[in-house]
């Protein structure tokens, strides 16, 4: 954890955003994947380095828009850990709070930490295999969804 603990502390030497920062590093992963398992070790490992950490405890429902206080808790952390799982892609609301951590990155100089769980980092890298099927169902969907919002 000193590589982590050394790359917040690094990172308070960036400009100030308009967040606080509350939390040291914000985690984002699949529940039904790691919850139980990887993430919950990992958590009590960060708690144990003195990291305060954001993990969401509930799983959102389908079809539900990222809660606010998850974009706030990524907005107000220096960093992200994003353990991509199995069925990471298979989560509209995981995509979001990826898309929303990368912007994060780009705009505010954020430190991103991915972490490959039973998944090989070129599946994620060239979205093939699980990744890659998810990744093509969300595309359809939101693509379907813009032609709808066009004809109305």
């Amino acid at each position: 954890m000193a590589i982590l603990t050394e790359a917040v502390e690094a990172s308070s030497s960036s400009p100030p955003t308009t967040y606080d920062h509350k939390y040291d590093v914000f985690l984002s992963f699949r529940g039904v994947d790691t919850r139980l398992s990887f993430t919950n070790h990992l958590h009590t490992a960060l708690l144990k380095a003195d990291l305060t950490t954001f993990l969401d405890d509930e799983e959102i429902p389908t079809g539900e828009f990222l809660k606010p206080e998850l974009e706030s808790a990524i907005k107000a952390s220096r960093a992200s850990i994003i353990v991509l799982s199995e069925n990471y892609a298979n989560s509209t609301w995981c995509l979001d709070e990826l898309v929303l951590i990368l912007e994060q990155k780009r705009n505010s100089n954020r430190i991103v930490i991915p972490v490959f769980y039973h998944v090989e980092p070129t599946h994620v890298r060239k979205q093939q295999s699980s990744f890659g099927e998810a990744i093509q169902k969300h595309r359809v969907k939101m693509e379907a969804e813009t032609n709808v919002e066009a004809k109305g």
